[in-house]
């Protein structure tokens, strides 16, 4: 038992972790305060803050990160609260590309991408430290900055983008790790039943999704372990993608969390997150064999249909409350909110 499922699956999460962790981290020190500038100036309609919200979690790897900058900045009052709508419809849509990579079924490379992306962060390292920031007004004396950065404003780019690179590969090491328990799983009565009960009511599987999402505060890696198992048959597609959905639901408690410490406004947004992927669950859980069905003629393999899934799930369920953010109900709460 230990080893054949605790010890992998212990060892393959951990590694996933880890290496989402550093993709994040990379990326957000590469993107600086920009995140905060592109925040605030292409937010200024729904649509436009779909957009910017869509791009910038695809980019940075975690709706997270851009849902709790948001939460921040509206609390700060440098964002207003219905500018915040359209974002937290793009985190949901920006964050299926970590899915749909996995589903390509590509860890296998994963130990020469993490040893190709180490070269790269070395050979960075050689080529020099990277330039100090020369404060605020260097941003309105571009030749300064190029002379400060000795005429190479590509190593940043290159060590960070290394560096995230290696976080992928660690995602991939992981999931190789995971899918490895498969046939000990088939072979354990306890997994048999929850499998059981889940084919009888899709509902275990939301629940159960949204519990462990909570806990570990990745849908990323709940829905890549559900990926895996599918992968090597232990588990359901249907199950997987009734786990996805309550992986988004459960990635809501970062959101909350966030927002506890912030104003009343803040709070709106991380509230407007929980609408969002509740109301999205309630929405499809009728419906989770059909979008199976869908899936599966858009994909051939078990781990892609999942993430096939999951991306119908978030822009179907974004594109349909998308109307709803141009309510002028929004603009009078946040009147009362002050």
């Amino acid at each position: 038992m230990i080893h054949a499922i605790i010890l992998p699956v212990l060892t393959g999460f951990i590694l996933f972790l880890l290496g989402m962790k550093l993709m994040e981290s990379s990326l957000q020190t590469w993107a600086g305060p920009r995140l905060q500038l592109w925040l605030e100036r292409f937010t200024r309609t729904p649509v436009r803050g779909l957009i910017t919200g869509t791009v910038l979690t695809a980019a940075l790897q975690s709706s997270t990160a851009i849902t709790v900058i948001a939460i921040g900045l509206v609390g700060a009052g440098v964002l207003s609260f219905p500018r915040t709508l359209g974002v937290i419809l793009g985190t949901n849509i920006g964050t299926c590309l970590t899915t749909e990579l996995i589903g390509l079924s590509i860890s296998g490379i994963g130990v020469p991408i993490l040893i190709a992306s180490a070269c790269v962060w070395l050979a960075s390292w050689l080529a020099g430290p990277l330039p100090q920031s020369s404060g605020p007004r260097a941003t309105s004396a571009p030749q300064t900055v190029a002379a400060h950065n000795g005429g190479r404003p590509w190593l940043r780019s290159v060590r960070y983008g290394s560096l995230a690179v290696a976080g992928f590969s660690l995602v991939l090491l992981g999931i190789e790790i995971m899918q490895t328990i498969g046939p000990a799983l088939q072979s354990r009565g306890l997994f048999t039943w929850f499998v059981q009960q889940a084919q009888t009511s899709l509902l275990w599987g939301i629940l159960a999704g949204a519990a462990v999402t909570a806990l570990v505060h990745s849908s990323a890696a709940v829905i890549a372990m559900a990926m895996s198992l599918a992968a090597s048959q232990a588990l359901p597609v249907e199950l997987g993608v009734a786990i996805t959905i309550g992986a988004n639901v459960g990635t809501c408690v970062t959101a909350l969390i966030a927002g506890m410490s912030s104003s009343r406004a803040g709070r709106y947004v991380a509230w407007s997150h929980v609408l969002l992927n509740v109301g999205g669950a309630i929405l499809f859980y009728p419906f989770i064999h059909l979008l199976v069905s869908l899936s599966a003629l858009l994909a051939g393999d078990a781990a892609s249909q999942i993430a096939r899934s999951q991306t119908i799930f978030n822009i179907v369920g974004s594109l349909v409350a998308l109307p709803f953010c141009y309510l002028s109900m929004w603009k009078r709460l946040e009147f009362r909110s002050q």
